[in-house]
């Protein structure tokens, strides 16, 4: 899903495709340690400076708006984007820890499918096995070892690859690098990426309980009156260094005025919301862990994008994190030092 939109010639001269350039990562070649270059950040929102400001003074910025509403925090708007709302640090840092363990332990888990199970069909404990140091293998001279249905190599996971060395019949891949390279996961109801739409038909299992009690709670405020957010799916995106999602359109669900529930977990990142054209000058604004957007109605119609993570110490942010997961397992907490998850649930039906 990342950088997934193809960028012909017309697209990179659009205002949304500019902005996608202005903030994205790149490095001075002429150094031999890899620098970002600067970038200027002058014009990206933060909502956190916003909510410290509304708390103190009751005070906002210009465009800016606070929703009157039954909620248990400040929930801010955009007055040219209707239908957009950020609440800031919705959610506890219990819940983002556990977020996380989830997204990199179950969410990847058959039936749910991921980017990977078009070469290596379902990978079993990918996120254990990546720690434990295993590798996937396919015997190449084995007729067993290829689908008869299908066509598609049987991958299968190994623990000591030096019995494997030197030998031609063997290829070999390490889940850390499949780790590392996991890019998307879907729960609930699956997405047929190729048919850009919802297959009822697919294997699946309902979004976890505790996830849709969150994810109805956290888009109430965006709800038609009377109304209950009914979580059926959702895409979970795995950033790392240099990674960014293009502009694109989240448009394949039947009733745009539910919303979109995205919750924001791990290194700090811009997000950029666009209008109905790609020729609209996007706005660009923090997105931190533990804050959650809502996008129904007209801002569903909005090309949006991330364009840029930072996984730096500086300009990550993840301090709160570290100092949770430190006690435990450390992958968790290699991992999360230089990426981001992003779980974005949906109402299909």
């Amino acid at each position: 899903m990342h950088d997934s939109e193809v960028i012909n010639e017309e697209s990179e001269r659009t205002a949304f495709r500019k902005a996608e350039k202005k903030y994205k990562i790149y490095y001075d070649s002429s150094k031999k340690k890899k620098i970002p270059r600067p970038v200027d950040l002058s014009e990206v929102i933060d909502f956190k400076s916003i909510l410290d400001k509304y708390n103190c003074h009751d005070e906002l910025m210009e465009g800016v708006t606070a929703l009157q509403c039954d909620f248990d925090r400040p929930i801010f708007c955009l007055k040219n984007r209707p239908g957009f709302y950020f609440i800031p640090s919705a959610l506890s840092l219990e819940e983002q820890c556990q977020w996380i363990r989830e997204g990199l332990t179950s969410f990847p888990q058959y039936p749910n499918r991921t980017n990977h199970d078009a070469i290596y069909g379902p990978i079993p404990d990918l996120f254990v096995s990546a720690t434990q140091g295993k590798a996937l293998v396919f015997e190449e001279k084995d007729p067993d070892s290829v689908d008869s249905e299908t066509g598609n190599p049987k991958w299968k996971l190994v623990e000591e690859m030096d019995r494997l060395s030197g030998s031609d019949a063997y290829k070999s891949v390490q889940a850390s690098l499949l780790m590392r390279k996991l890019r998307w996961s879907t729960l609930g109801l699956q997405f047929d990426w190729s048919k850009r739409s919802y297959n009822v038909d697919l294997p699946h299992k309902k979004i976890p309980n505790p996830l849709c009690q969150r994810a109805k709670r956290m888009a109430a405020p965006a709800m038609p009156h009377g109304e209950e957010f009914q979580p059926e799916a959702a895409i979970v995106n795995y950033f790392g260094l240099g990674d960014m999602l293009g502009g694109h359109l989240d448009d394949m669900e039947k009733d745009w005025s539910k919303p979109i529930v995205s919750m924001s977990l791990g290194c700090k990142a811009i997000f950029l919301l666009g209008g109905k054209s790609r020729e609209d000058s996007p706005i660009a604004m923090f997105l931190r862990s533990g804050d959650v957007v809502l996008m129904a109605g007209e801002a569903r119609q909005c090309f949006h994008g991330v364009p840029r993570i930072f996984t730096d110490t500086v300009n990550a942010e993840i301090d709160t994190l570290e100092s949770h997961f430190v006690d435990e397992d450390f992958s968790f907490l290699d991992y999360i030092r230089t990426s981001r998850i992003n779980i974005n649930i949906r109402q299909v039906f």
